[in-house]
Formats: structure tokens, C-alpha cells, sequence
């Protein structure tokens, strides 16, 4: 009896909150998942929690994806509703001169979009023009280093010393040759035939498989952004798969940032499994492709048949590798366990920078020891 009116007692001291609880705190202080209930539920209903996207405000990627866990679906379109009246986030967004002053931020971005579904349609299309502000701000720093790095290394991992005589590329053959030159036939005899490359379509295929859930909110602005620049170059077959406790293929939107931006659901669970369950039926070339995980890799499926469908891909001869976190912020909480088991499979786990995220493309794309250039580059977190 007891224990049943601590738990009466508990249950109050969430619906009071922290300041008003009184004696409720006290006599049955919260323990276990209720310290984290409280916590989400005093972000957005205390009374000094209130001015719109500024530092006094929840993160509201990470909320969401909190509430989702700790909340039934009928509780959760509450409490985005009440977030965005009681933070005033509606109000500041109708505002027109918000437009002409707002910064360009990435968090920023990450929270329009995660609340994109309880936002009435005019103020979706404000927070349209901001995201598409950031992504104009972010393609001014990234598209021509990511451009550059990644079509230099193309042409490097691509060159031809075995061509046919239809792809011998004859002005850099007679360079490479000239020392082979021969005065009394006045002609280069061609040692090494260097070619034009492999005639087809794309000699890459990049496989982009981003985690939505809350803690990779910033991670999927900037993945969103690298998957329409890589989908630009020709030479490469970009695809871009976004996952929760769902997959959705955003592949077929990769020439419109904004628009892969708001197709994806930040917030919400995790299921690896299935995630790269779907990325091996699009996959038809593995031993030219590179398939870049970007997750905390914290399981919320069925862990050994990730780590399977895992080795099956690196079996294959797929290029793997595991980006904790891409973004400036540095590696978030991850699974350290899964970390070590992918790295036992060849397959290294570090988070990386927006930029140097174009000269890891290029070392994959070169087939170079990723492990050696992380080592090189990062710091394992």
C-alpha cells in the first residue's frame, strides 16, 4: 500500500512540475525513467520555458524524438501542438521580418523540419524559405570542395593502364611515353598505354543510409545537402535512404535539397536491420560501391542480424564505412559495442566534419585504408 502512494505521489509530482510539486517532491522524489519524463515535460510546460527557437528552449529534434519514446501517438500531437503555441514558435515564424534577420543555422533547420507536420500551411512555406536559406549558405561553403575533391579522385581511381585500342587516351600516353622516344624513327615506342577509363555511366555508386532519429538532427541537414551535390556529378549513382523505425527511399528528390530536407521525419526510433535490409536490394554493383552509414548505431531492432546484413555487404566487396555524426558537433552518445563489433568486421566508426566529409569521399572512392585516414584526420570520440 505503501509503494502504491509513492507511486500516487510520483505521479502528481510530474503533473505539478518541479516548482509547484511542494511536498509531492519530497516525500516521493522520481527516480528511473521519471526523472527523464520529468524533464521532457518541463521543457515545454514550466513557465519560464517560453521565446521561441533561443538558447531557453528545448532542442526540439531531440524532444521529439524523447516524447515519441515516453508517449503514446495521441499524447504526442498534444504536446507538438502545445510547443507551438506555448513556445511562440508559430508566432515568430509568421513574422515577416523574421525572414530578413534570421541567421542561417543548421539546428535551425533541423528544428523547422522536425516540426514540420504540426505547422499550418503558410507557416510551412516560411519555413521552407528559411531551410532553403541555410541550404544556399551551405552550398556556397561545400558543393565546389565536394565537387572537386570527389571528381579528382574519380578520374585517379579510374585511369586505364590496360585499354582497349578505342580507349587509349593518346595525348597523356605520348606524355607518359616521351622518355621512350626513338630519334631514328622519329617516333615514341608506348611502353604504358594510359586510357580514357571504363566507358559506362557512372563508375561510383554512393549508397547515403541516414538515421532520423533526434540525436542525428544536424547530421541529416548536412547529409541531405552531400547527397544532392554527389547526385549533381554524373559520373556517380547517388542514393539517399532515411530511416527510423521506417525506411523511405528520398532518392528520386536528390535534385532539390529543401526537398529531401522535408521529406525526412526527424525525431523517432531506430531500426538498422531494417535499413540495410532495404539498401542491399538497391545495391547491384558492390564491389564499386560505397555504402555510407550515418547513425549512433544504438539498435532499437534486432542488433545480430544488423551486424549480419553488415558482414554480408562487406563480404560482397561493399566499401562500409560508419559515420557517428556529421556535423561540427563532434561524435554524440553512440554505441560503443556495435562501434567495435563494425570495426572487427573492417568497417571504421568515427564522426566527421561537413568539411572533410568531400576528402572522405575521395579516399573511398581511391579505395584507400579508411581506418588509416581516420586515424590520420579525427579522433576516435
Amino acid at each position: 500500500m505503501a509503494n502504491a502512494d509513492s507511486q500516487s505521489w510520483r505521479r502528481w509530482r510530474l503533473v505539478l512540475g518541479g516548482d509547484t510539486a511542494g511536498e509531492f517532491a519530497t516525500e516521493a522524489p522520481l527516480e528511473g525513467i521519471e526523472i527523464e519524463l520529468d524533464r521532457v515535460l518541463s521543457a515545454l510546460y514550466d513557465s519560464e520555458r517560453r521565446g521561441g527557437l533561443g538558447s531557453s528552449s528545448p532542442h526540439i529534434a531531440r524532444w521529439l524524438g524523447d516524447i515519441r519514446s515516453y508517449f503514446p501517438r495521441s499524447v504526442v500531437q498534444v504536446m507538438q501542438r502545445d510547443a507551438l503555441e506555448r513556445l511562440n514558435l508559430q508566432q515568430m515564424l509568421l513574422e515577416p521580418e523574421l525572414l530578413e534577420t534570421v541567421e542561417p543555422d543548421v539546428k535551425l533547420a533541423a528544428d523547422l523540419i522536425a516540426l514540420k507536420e504540426v505547422m499550418p500551411s503558410e507557416t510551412r512555406e516560411t519555413s521552407r524559405q528559411i531551410v532553403r536559406r541555410v541550404v544556399e549558405d551551405l552550398e556556397r561553403r561545400l558543393i565546389h570542395p565536394t565537387r572537386q575533391a570527389v571528381v579528382g579522385s574519380l578520374h585517379r581511381a579510374d585511369r586505364n593502364h590496360r585499354p582497349r585500342h578505342s580507349e587509349i587516351d593518346w595525348p597523356r600516353t605520348i606524355r607518359a611515353n616521351l622518355k621512350h622516344y626513338q630519334p631514328a624513327y622519329r617516333t615514341v615506342v608506348p611502353d604504358t598505354l594510359i586510357g580514357c577509363g571504363r566507358k559506362r555511366s557512372s563508375l561510383r555508386d554512393i549508397v547515403l543510409c541516414i538515421d532520423q532519429s533526434g540525436s542525428m538532427a544536424t547530421s541529416v541537414v548536412y547529409a541531405g545537402l552531400f547527397g544532392s551535390v554527389l547526385a549533381s556529378l554524373t559520373a556517380i549513382e547517388t542514393r539517399l535512404v532515411a530511416f527510423d523505425t521506417s525506411v523511405v527511399d528520398l532518392t528520386e528528390a536528390l535534385d532539390d535539397p529543401v526537398e529531401v530536407l522535408f521529406g525526412m521525419q526527424l525525431g523517432g526510433g531506430t531500426d538498422l536491420r531494417q535499413a540495410l535490409a532495404y539498401c542491399q536490394t538497391q545495391i547491384h554493383r558492390p564491389l564499386d560501391t560505397i555504402f555510407v552509414l550515418i547513425s549512433d548505431l544504438f539498435e532499437g531492432g534486432d542488433e545480430e542480424e544488423f551486424l549480419k546484413r553488415v558482414e554480408e555487404l562487406v563480404g560482397a566487396g561493399v566499401q562500409f564505412v560508419a559515420l557517428l555524426a556529421l556535423s561540427d558537433e563532434g561524435a554524440p552518445a553512440f554505441s560503443q559495442s556495435n562501434a567495435e563489433r563494425l570495426a572487427a568486421l573492417g568497417v571504421p566508426s568515427f564522426a566527421c566534419t561537413p568539411e572533410l566529409f568531400p576528402e572522405l569521399m575521395a579516399a573511398a572512392i581511391e579505395r584507400r585504408d579508411l581506418t588509416q585516414w581516420m586515424a590520420t584526420h579525427l579522433e576516435m570520440k
